[in-house]
């Protein structure tokens, strides 16, 4: 089965947020003053987790990333994983993590059956790292690359969202990384998502982010595969990982969009930045497959053509990235 939508977009992708909480503090993630979190009862529990996702992969969902928050603070997730890993018809189940615990966790995550791993780290430097996740620790998340590397991942996506005089200065610094090692660095335009009236000012287009790295290095395109996210993505000559560039705001990539979201709550949405969507709770509930089948075919029935973040006088609500899973 095949999930079509009414622009003719094959639905074949759903991030699934399995918590709000999280143990890190990014400034384009949350506010200063943190947000509320979550009472156990409000998030789905992991066996409506379950029945959701087997209920998308039904329907002709063939990736799964999980996501947060940071999806490793949950307790239990490993097993949950394993579970995931296994259903019928599922062909990839991947991992976003902001690398904090992923030392620890790396190897049981590989064994539970997760294919790959994207790790958000927007800066190598110690006291940028600090100011924009209000105070992690750098030295962590580098031990947990290193310890997924050893524990067999395939080539590791390093997401780095672009911040104009945050941390614009270090573009080249991680462009480099991909020289030696098979990482796929993605460098992500910073978008909107907390209201901030001065966004415009600190984010960098995609356009000005590939032509810095041109300046230095020599860029060949590559081909994405059906199921890879939205960058477009290139290879400096003779390097042995990928660079990839994200426009969410500048060269939106609505187009070719072929995801859902379900939020660590139960309510399932067709764009981050849309607020249409539908709470699950209440079907799951019911125990009635068929509607909860049903509800996710309206889902991407009734997902939207494109954002419109980027259009002067256009109203955007703040996104809680934490609880959508970015």
């Amino acid at each position: 089965m095949a999930l079509i939508d009414t622009y003719g977009r094959r639905i074949n992708y759903l991030r699934l947020s399995v918590t709000d909480r999280c143990n890190m503090r990014c400034c384009y993630c949350m506010p200063a003053q943190g947000v509320a979190k979550l009472g156990h009862k409000e998030m789905l529990s992991y066996e409506e987790l379950y029945r959701v996702s087997a209920a998308c992969v039904e329907q002709g969902i063939e990736k799964i990333r999980v996501t947060g928050g940071e999806p490793l603070v949950r307790k239990g997730l490993v097993d949950f994983l394993g579970r995931l890993s296994a259903l019928p018809g599922l062909k990839e189940l991947v991992l976003t993590t902001n690398g904090l615990l992923l030392e620890e966790l790396a190897q049981p995550l590989k064994d539970a059956g997760v294919a790959r791993l994207n790790i958000s780290l927007d800066s190598l430097q110690p006291e940028t790292f600090a100011r924009v996740t209000r105070g992690a620790d750098l030295n962590r998340v580098l031990a947990g690359i290193d310890a997924a590397q050893k524990a067999g991942f395939g080539p590791l996506k390093i997401n780095m969202v672009v911040m104009r005089g945050v941390n614009d200065h270090e573009i080249l610094d991680f462009a480099a990384l991909t020289l030696e090692k098979p990482f796929t660095v993605r460098f992500i335009e910073y978008m909107p998502t907390l209201q901030d009236e001065e966004w415009g000012a600190q984010s960098m287009p995609g356009s000005e982010i590939l032509s810095t790295i041109g300046e230095r290095y020599p860029l060949l395109p590559l081909v994405s595969s059906e199921m890879a996210g939205p960058a477009r993505n290139y290879k400096i000559q003779g390097a042995a990982g990928a660079i990839g560039i994200i426009t969410p705001v500048s060269g939106h990539f609505c187009e070719s969009c072929n995801r859902i979201r379900i939020t660590a709550t139960g309510r399932v949405r067709g764009c981050l930045f849309s607020e249409q969507g539908t709470e699950l709770k209440p079907l799951l509930a019911s125990e009635d497959p068929e509607a909860l089948r049903q509800t996710l075919r309206s889902i991407v029935t009734q997902k939207p053509g494109r954002h419109h973040i980027a259009e002067e006088g256009s109203e955007q609500a703040v996104v809680n990235m934490s609880r959508i899973g970015g």
